[in-house]
This record gives structure tokens, sequence and C-alpha cells, in this order.
């Protein structure tokens, strides 16, 4: 299966939980491997950071992460539209 979102789409999320149902974000990180999304402000988890020795989290803590989300749960969004489209699997072809 061909993946067609990048990183930096605009997609709404189409089907799951009730919370995350119907949200609209910009794609933060795709994993082609697992077929999986991070969506920006969707799908929130917390991570719990142990000590580290680097200064990014020297005392750990706590964090808001971004969690993932199947490629097949979200659908891209036509930014000339404002809604949910389908990509054409032909190369160049407008969109409608």
């Amino acid at each position: 299966m061909k993946i067609r979102i990048k990183k930096g789409d605009l997609v709404k999320v189409i089907t799951g939980s009730a919370d995350r149902k119907g949200q609209v974000g910009k794609v933060f990180e795709v994993d082609r491997k697992k077929q999986r999304v991070k969506i920006e402000n969707v799908a929130l988890v917390k991570r719990h950071i142990k000590p580290q020795t680097r200064k990014a989290f020297p005392d750990g803590g706590i964090i808001d992460d971004f969690g993932s989300i199947h490629m097949s749960n979200v659908m891209l969004m036509s930014e000339k539209q404002d809604r949910p489209v389908r990509r054409s699997k032909t190369k160049g072809a407008k969109e409608e």
C-alpha cells in the first residue's frame, strides 16, 4: 500500500475514540514501517522521563507527547475546499 500522507499535511481523524474523531491537525511525524502518524494536538499522551545527562531533561519528569494514530484512521484535508478529500492515484491530477 502506497503512503500518500506526508509530514506537514493537514489531516482529519475520521475514526477512533469520541474525543479524537473529527479533529483536524498537521502531521508531525510519519512512521512508514508501522503505518502510523503523529498529529499535532491530537492524541496527547503523557511520557515519564528518567533523569538524563542531556540538557533537555536533566531532572526527568512527566511530559506531554503526541501519540500515534494508524494511517487508515485519518484522511487528507483539502486546503482549498476545507474538507477531507481522497488524493488521486494519477500524477498531476487536479483536486475537485
